[in-house]
């Protein structure tokens, strides 16, 4: 199945991620993760980490080997910005449950120093977010960080404030699991009434986001507001049976991802 095919179902809902899709965060988060990884070993997690050889990717194993014996984010990664803390927490533990825990929780603990300021990804988000729904699609925002902190920033976003624009808003804590666990997008359906199928599309700009979606049998469409070129995409979601999860379309930004529901909407209903 190629990763940039057509999605296959009109949409009707579409839930986005927060960071990194709509708004820039990354001062703010990145401040943060430089307060926790030093305290990994406290934590309790240098141990927990992945072990050698059963990493995703050779560069998820270069991560994992360079945060185990420095206890910090190589500078290259600091200063690409490119990976949320959802990835990194995912490289580095793995399907530790219970590591990823404590970590997200000394995260937020660290983020509430740290947060503030926040701005849209796309100087005209605002105006995609309205023209999608102008075409009769309701929206949501998830987001893996704590409800307190995302109540601040969508209220404060671009100055003015997105909360009108949102149908539904769902945050790490108001859910037993976060991605790349499906419960945040299984919650903000049923807070729509709305049924977990291809309708609804997932739009994120992590690897989390679309495993996500496919684990809630949602459409899920790839963000790639970084610019990853494709032979790296097609590292990052390699289709394999172990890594089985590739998104349903790929976008480079707001405008494609409008065009591409236009499309499918007039599509479905000229057939």
């Amino acid at each position: 199945m190629s990763i940039l095919q057509m999605p296959r179902a009109r949409p009707r809902v579409m839930l986005f991620d927060w960071h990194a899709t709509l708004v820039d965060t990354m001062d703010a988060m990145y401040y943060a993760l430089d307060d926790v990884l030093p305290r990994l070993g406290p934590l309790g997690l240098i141990d927990r980490l992945v072990p050698r050889g059963q990493s995703k990717t050779l560069e998820d194993a270069k991560l994992v080997k360079y945060v185990r014996e420095h206890a910090s984010l190589h500078p290259k990664l600091r200063a690409e910005r490119k990976l949320s803390r959802t990835d990194i927490f995912e490289v580095l533990f793995g399907s530790d449950q219970e590591a990823k825990r404590i970590a997200h929780e000394a995260f937020d603990q660290s983020y509430a120093k740290h947060f503030g300021a926040v701005k849209p990804m796309e100087a005209d988000a605002r105006e995609r977010l309205l023209e999608l729904r102008a075409l009769g699609i309701r929206i949501g925002v998830l987001s893996n960080r704590a409800r307190r902190f995302m109540a601040h920033e969508i209220y404060t976003v671009d100055g003015e404030g997105w909360h009108e624009l949102f149908d539904t808003m769902v945050c790490g804590d108001d859910v037993w699991r976060r991605k790349p666990h499906p419960d945040l997008v299984l919650k903000a359906l049923a807070d729509l009434g709305a049924p977990a199928d291809l309708s609804c599309w997932y739009v994120g700009d992590s690897t989390t986001d679309i495993v996500a979606a496919k684990a809630a049998d949602v459409t899920a469409v790839f963000y790639n507001g970084a610019g990853w070129d494709r032979h790296w995409i097609d590292r990052i979601f390699p289709g394999t049976v172990r890594h089985p999860h590739v998104p349903d379309g790929i976008v480079r930004d707001l405008g494609e991802l409008v065009a591409l529901a236009r499309q499918l909407i007039s599509v479905t209903t000229a057939a």
